[in-house]
């Protein structure tokens, strides 16, 4: 048995075309159902439904052979026991830096200002920060990051951001960017070595489609 995992939303509807190149068709749809394992056309195939941020951690332990994940949740897990060898080009955004409109955040940084910044993404933040030799106190949150500059809690967040239109709508702006983010298929090492002919034709698949794409 091939076990994949996914999170719910944009990531499965970009990689359900993937998933019919490599000849695997989910029976049930995972918006619709409540189920957390879904069966697939291929009695050999199953697809298991988890948070974007455990993915990594279902196939670092081998819950999970392969999965389909964010690279913002591969640089805040950091990867360890992943093969990663294909970026799947879906899910495409950025990871920026976003401030209120009305603050000078170029500014503040030539005054070494300290600054109050708010995110889930936390170690991508300190090594951001950290490499532009800023001084910042870093506040986890876990969503709603647009509502920290505009109540007082931080002075900048660090976020995902795909058309900029949460940022607008919420009188905010992005002054930087970190990183360009896209999703990537992981491979469990073990599971590479144990069961390689049938992930071998999965990958092969995913990169045929993904080449066809571009």
């Amino acid at each position: 048995m091939i076990t994949i995992a996914l999170s719910k939303g944009r990531i499965f509807e970009e990689t359900t075309p993937l998933l019919a190149a490599a000849g695997i068709t989910a029976l049930e749809d995972p918006e619709a159902s409540r189920k957390l394992i879904l069966p697939t056309n291929r009695p050999d195939v199953r697809l298991i439904i988890v948070r974007a941020t455990d993915v990594p951690t279902y196939v670092q332990y081998g819950a999970a052979d392969l999965g389909i994940a964010g690279k913002d949740v591969l640089d805040e897990h950091g990867g360890d026991g992943l093969y990663q060898p294909l970026d799947l080009n879906i899910a495409r955004c950025r990871m920026m830096v976003a401030v209120r409109e009305d603050f000078d955040y170029f500014g503040s940084i030539r005054r070494g200002a300290r600054l109050k910044v708010v995110t889930k993404y936390v170690k991508t933040a300190r090594e951001h920060f950290a490499a532009k030799g800023m001084h910042v106190d870093l506040i986890k949150l876990y969503g709603s990051m647009e509502l920290g500059p505009l109540v007082g809690l931080a002075d900048a967040i660090v976020d995902l951001v795909s058309t900029g239109g949460t940022l607008r709508a919420n009188n905010l702006k992005a002054v930087e960017e970190i990183t360009d983010i896209s999703s990537r298929l992981v491979v469990n090492q073990a599971s590479l070595k144990l069961k390689r002919d049938q992930l071998q034709s999965i990958m092969d698949a995913f990169a045929k489609a993904v080449a066809a794409n571009q």
